[in-house]
């Protein structure tokens, strides 16, 4: 009976996430994990910048006490709900905290956002400049310098990259969670996998970098997370075009995909990227701004469109889609097993 509670629970924290969001008036737990990284980061870099072991063993070091403290809690308080028979607040926390992990509302409504104001026929300097504040918020690369075509470029990567990585892979490893504690409740859970995996993606995004550093300090976080997003992504490969419009050339469509996709140093983002660029019929992947330094990263979909408001658009639809088909495979597993 609790199982199947704690299914109920992340069917509603997936429509919660999808009506709301993130509540503003609550502390995200990415916030408290992100904390916890800057502060001991900042304190390798600052006092063992140039000692490349120091910083090695320093990241496996918070790669492991960030992801192993966001897997305690999440187990604590699954074992709490599950031992107290179904305790409200411990549900309460774990629906909470199941949406927490998920972030369609806000990855959507934020590229959206984007899209819409840079579509708008009169640009001004002073839009400029909010339009690239807000591109920065969510990529890593240097937009400051960048062209319109490329601010939509940019939020277009970030959408389909950051898909598997805030909506599909924390979907997945929250449904393991689910059907291992049909078995034992001291299995890894859906919180638990749920949390742990936030804290991987918030490891990758903060420090997992290939310079200066980071290369050192961050490669135990880029490493994981490269192991924890391989199955999401390739799940995505796999069902994406199952939504789309384009179901009819489903070989073809994937085997395109791969080929430009692992061309990438990801293992993960050059696939989903190309998934969702063939689909969409858009051209992806050129020259970036890193630091200080150009990346000219490889093209996906070499004869696709430029990036539009349209496509993004396109794409967030996709997205809803392939989340709805998910949940209802989820659904049909979780009865079966």
């Amino acid at each position: 009976m609790a199982e199947i509670n704690l299914f109920l629970i992340f069917l509603g924290s997936i429509f919660f996430d999808l009506l709301i969001g993130d509540p503003r008036f609550l502390i995200h737990p990415v916030q408290i994990i992100g904390f916890y990284i800057k502060k001991i980061s900042d304190y390798l870099i600052n006092n063992f910048g140039t000692n490349k072991k120091i910083l090695f063993w320093g990241g496996l070091f918070i790669a492991i006490s960030t992801i192993g403290i966001s897997f305690s809690l999440g187990k604590l308080i699954e074992i709490s709900y599950m031992q107290l028979r179904n305790n409200f607040f411990s549900g309460f926390l774990i629906f909470l905290g199941l949406s927490s992990c998920i972030a369609t509302k806000g990855l959507i409504s934020s590229v959206k956002e984007i899209a819409k104001l840079i579509e708008c026929k009169k640009i001004k300097s002073q839009n400029e400049k909010i339009i690239k504040e807000k591109v920065q918020r969510i990529v890593s690369r240097d937009v400051s310098s960048s062209s319109i075509e490329h601010l939509l470029r940019s939020s277009t990567e970030s959408l389909t990259e950051n898909s598997v990585d805030g909506i599909f892979s924390p979907l997945f490893w929250i449904f393991v969670g689910i059907v291992l504690v049909k078995f034992s409740i001291f299995l890894p859970g859906p919180l638990s996998l749920g949390f742990s995996y936030k804290a991987i993606s918030t490891l990758d995004s903060m420090i997992g970098y290939k310079y200066d550093y980071f290369r050192y300090l961050g490669f135990f976080s880029a490493k994981i997370e490269d192991i924890f997003t391989f199955i999401p992504s390739r799940l995505v490969l796999i069902t994406l075009p199952l939504v789309s419009s384009k179901v009819n050339d489903y070989i073809s469509i994937i085997k395109k995909s791969y080929l430009d996709g692992i061309k990438y140093d990801s293992p993960n983002s050059g696939i989903s990227e190309s998934i969702f660029a063939y689909i969409s019929d858009i051209k992806l992947g050129g020259e970036s701004k890193y630091k200080n330094e150009i990346i000219e990263k490889p093209i996906i979909n070499k004869n696709g469109d430029n990036c539009t408001e349209e496509k993004i658009n396109l794409i967030c639809q996709l997205i809803l889609r392939l989340q709805f088909l998910w949940i209802v495979i989820f659904v049909l597993i979780f009865f079966i097993i």
